[in-house]
């Protein structure tokens, strides 16, 4: 079969997306019949994570939850500038990250040792990301729109996209020894 190789990549992406999606759900609808109207564990960590950040970097800067909707508020300097929500985890990057090098797979140890190295780079990257973005929505609230839906996506998912690169060249420079 001439397209073996491409229908096994689609499979093995489309069922690890589907596995690891099916989870993640399963672990947020547990979470809201447990405890509804509250961000779920990992965007909370989310949020107090960029809040160490912030606070490391000398920023006067805190979380605190929302109480009209399932997410952490952020407040710079005392204001109340951003809110970190399920979307803002990076966790669906994280499973799409997955997906793709199994999908893409190499030896199970290298792929491994590459998943992991990148979902901490990944998930380190969203922090700062957010951060960032909170700092800029702050000081330029006029731009908040075109910085959260075009410039800092672009940077989280180009960042996943350079990763995916480094991994493909990676496999494809063993396969040539």
């Amino acid at each position: 079969m001439k397209n073996k190789a491409v229908i096994l990549f689609l499979v093995k992406f489309f069922a690890t997306y589907l596995i690891l999606g099916g989870l993640y759900q399963w672990y947020l609808s547990h979470n809201k019949q447990s405890f509804p109207n509250q961000p779920d564990f990992i965007t909370k960590q989310v949020a107090y994570q960029t809040i160490d950040l912030g606070s490391f970097l000398g920023y006067s800067i805190q979380t605190e939850p929302n109480l009209d909707e399932p997410s952490m508020k952020v407040i710079l300097n005392g204001k109340y500038v951003a809110r970190v929500v399920e979307g803002c985890n990076a966790m669906s990057v994280l499973i799409l990250f997955w997906a793709f090098i199994i999908a893409f797979s190499g030896k199970w140890k290298e792929t491994l040792i590459f998943g992991l190295i990148g979902s901490i780079s990944i998930y380190l990257i969203n922090i700062l990301r957010i951060f960032v973005l909170t700092y800029a929505t702050y000081h330029y609230p006029q731009h908040t729109d075109f910085l959260h839906k075009i410039i800092f996506p672009g940077i989280i998912y180009g960042f996943t996209f350079l990763l995916w690169m480094v991994w493909v060249r990676r496999l494809e420079r063993k396969k040539l020894k």
